[in-house]
């Protein structure tokens, strides 16, 4: 039988691995952390390779499924454009679209 102490550092290290496995309200597991930085990636791909989307800055972000989009475009075109581009991509639960529109002059 194992002594004390050892017992003690393998449920420590049990509840650490856990820990990284599991999600909450405000973190992501190793997996979600993983699935979302692939969600963001392939979306911001998507938006530079668009010709309507492709010139402005536009920043995602993604937490557990939920995309964020904010950023400056220039007409609601380009707004709509972004949030069809975000939910084009697999595992996007959905959009939350805070870009703001500032025609060009």
């Amino acid at each position: 039988m194992p002594s004390l102490c050892v017992r003690c550092i393998l449920l420590a290290a049990c509840l650490a691995l856990g820990a990284c496995a599991s999600s909450t309200p405000t973190g992501e597991s190793t997996g979600e952390f993983f699935d979302n930085s692939m969600i963001t990636a392939k979306i911001k791909s998507r938006l530079i390779d668009d010709p309507m989307t492709g010139i402005f800055r536009i920043k995602v972000n993604t937490f557990k499924g939920v995309v964020q989009l904010s950023g400056i475009v220039h007409s609601d075109d380009e707004k709509s454009r972004a949030e069809v581009i975000a939910y084009s991509v697999d595992g996007v639960k959905k959009v939350e679209n805070s870009l703001e529109v500032t025609p060009t002059r």
